[in-house]
């Protein structure tokens, strides 16, 4: 399941939680009970926006043995395996 970055309009406070991609989160309220944090004393009704931050899923069967530092994100000095 992917984690999303939601950010308070009103306390601008900016917390991660993790859910589906059809989810959707838009008061503060809503963001703490997925989150399972309390609310303090921010109104539950205060809406919350969705940060553009990119899921973050990794599945273990999507990662492969034996690539180069380039292809998973080590970086090659000067490209020179060809794989850029």
């Amino acid at each position: 399941m992917p984690t999303y970055d939601y950010q308070c309009e009103q306390n601008g406070e900016i917390v991660e939680v993790r859910h589906a991609m059809n989810d959707t989160i838009s008061t503060w309220g809503e963001l703490c009970e997925k989150k399972g944090i309390p609310p303090g004393t921010t109104p539950l009704d205060s809406p919350v926006k969705k940060l553009a931050t990119g899921g973050q899923v990794v599945k273990s069967s999507s990662l492969k043995e034996n690539l180069p530092p380039c292809a998973t994100g080590g970086g090659c000095s000067g490209g020179a395996c060809g794989f850029n």
